[in-house]
């Protein structure tokens, strides 16, 4: 096992996905230096504080420390004790983590003289077995505004950038790692060699695989729930289908799966979701609330208010239901660790609560909400789907929010504008698939911009919408490539929804990576 000790970096979990992509086990923990802080649930790995002594004992292989945004040199900023770097074992500081290594261990980090963010040759100058068969000139991807200056005693620089004279730098002896730059994001393109390269210098046995994760879970909820009454919140997603089957493994027939229809889904969506469903052992039910969530959505234009309020309104639709069916103890949700960290954990900063995380309301009619999948990425999510033998149609499904098109809409969410993006939405999935490049994509749809523009039509004046299209290549979700569709595609998507979509008279291609944008629009 490698432990990931959180400075409050937004790649915090990504980091642990990069593990694990070498079939070793990874969990992600916040370091305090609280004497009591020994953790309980250390072992079922739900991100919690642990101090030193719990690192200890959980006598990890290796331990990476992550970004995050604080300046080491400031007040009150988490530092590692110095003791964890006399473990004898391996530790790799990444950004924030290689910073806080210096500092603890005597060097010197100021701000730097240029801050760097975005793509960044660096110059591998050494033959450190972090860098084995890596590229000596290799693209990797900064963020920070604080740099190394000098380096603890018996540290070497291990590689270069033109504004970062030390970008690594590594005590060989002790195998003590620290990069100023991030190689968990798919942009530094070595940068899974690097982590499997960390993987072998911790001497890990590369074991670990899904189907672990998937037994493992089954018997934790079964231990957990005993005889309780659980009601799971089932979208027909890809993460809510997962969690459903995965819970009625654990516990049967006290599960009941509900499926909200808030009216914000896919053209022809609801149908097909009990279409699908109905062929499971489930205890399927089917809520149409679309009325009940477009009231509740008046007016209201601000993102998170409106992921917000959809978020409690699931959870009092839920409690409805659970009145009807009689007492349930928990309730399900299909939460993954993107959704955890978008959201906020522990010091990361919020980028968008999601419906399922951050938008929960401070009180829940439930004993307690559980979230199966929250340590899994998209692309783990649907590898334990396969071990559940769902079917691939449902396992390779195209990724849909939980608030569903009520953040593809900018703006106020009203039933016209639910009916122009649905229909957009349909245009661009058909050719998209038409095309037979559906597969090679991460995740693809249109969305409706607040953006209002003069066309012409039919020789007449239209002052109409413009709709959005954007696809992306991602296989973790935390980043993402614009795709480059052929314009001939694009072409058509367009041609199509203008002529066929009433209120729409232009469409655009977002051509916006993640970061600096989000794969949704709000």
């Amino acid at each position: 096992m490698i432990l990931v000790l959180d400075f409050g970096g937004q790649y915090n979990q990504l980091i642990a996905r990069r593990v694990r992509e070498n079939n070793v086990y990874c969990e992600v923990h916040t370091l305090t230096d609280e004497k009591n802080s020994v953790d309980k649930n250390i072992k079922s790995g739900l991100g919690t504080a642990i101090n030193f002594s719990a690192v200890k004992d959980l006598k990890p292989e290796g331990i990476i420390l992550t970004g995050g945004p604080q300046s080491v040199y400031e007040k009150n900023s988490a530092l590692p004790p110095k003791e964890l770097f006399e473990l004898n074992i391996p530790v790799l500081g990444i950004c924030y983590g290689a910073q806080a290594m210096t500092h603890v261990l005597n060097g010197e980090v100021k701000p730097a003289e240029v801050k760097e963010y975005g793509k960044t040759e660096v110059e591998i100058i050494s033959d450190s077995k972090l860098f084995s068969n890596v590229e000596k000139n290799s693209i990797v991807w900064m963020s920070h505004g604080d740099r190394i200056f000098s380096l603890p005693e018996n540290f070497s620089v291990t590689a270069k950038s033109e504004s970062c004279p030390i970008a690594a730098a590594e005590n060989s002896e002790k195998k003590l790692f620290a990069v100023q730059f991030h190689p968990e994001v798919l942009h530094t393109v070595e940068g899974k060699k690097i982590f499997s390269n960390f993987v072998d210098i911790c001497g890990c046995s590369r074991d670990w695989k899904m189907d672990s994760f998937v037994e493992e879970k089954i018997s934790e909820l079964k231990n957990k729930i005993g005889g309780g009454k659980v009601l799971c919140a089932l979208s027909g997603g890809v993460d809510s289908s997962v969690a459903a089957v995965l819970l009625s493994k654990a516990v049967g027939k006290n599960l009941t799966c509900v499926f909200v229809d808030h009216g914000l889904l896919r053209k022809n969506e609801a149908v097909e979701v009990e279409e699908v469903f109905k062929n499971y052992d489930l205890n399927f039910m089917k809520i149409d609330a679309g009325e009940r969530f477009l009231q509740k959505l008046a007016g209201v234009t601000d993102p998170e208010r409106k992921r917000k309020i959809i978020g409690e309104e699931f959870i009092r639709v839920f409690e409805d239901v659970a009145k009807k069916i009689g007492a349930v103890d928990f309730l399900v949700q299909g939460t993954i660790y993107p959704d955890v960290i978008e959201s906020g954990l522990g010091k990361s900063a919020v980028i968008k609560s999601h419906h399922n995380v951050g938008g929960l309301p401070d009180f829940v009619d439930f004993k307690e909400i559980i979230e199966p999948l929250r340590l899994l990425f998209k692309d783990e999510v649907r590898q334990a789907g396969r071990e559940l033998n769902l079917p691939e149609n449902l396992v390779s499904r195209q990724p849909f929010p939980g608030p569903g098109l009520g953040i593809r809409i900018i703006g106020e969410v009203t039933a016209e504008k639910i009916k122009i993006v649905q229909d957009a939405d349909a245009i661009y999935r058909e050719e998209i698939f038409k095309a037979g490049i559906a597969p090679e994509l991460g995740q693809y749809f249109a969305a409706l911009s607040n953006m209002r523009s003069v066309g012409v039509m039919g020789d007449g004046r239209t002052y109409d919408y413009a709709i959005v299209l954007r696809a992306v290549l991602t296989n973790d979700f935390m980043t993402a490539d614009a795709a480059q569709i052929d314009w001939n595609v694009l072409n058509t998507v367009a041609n199509r929804i203008v002529n066929e979509v009433k209120g729409v008279n232009r469409v655009l291609y977002d051509c916006t990576s993640k970061p600096p944008a989000t794969i949704e629009f709000e």
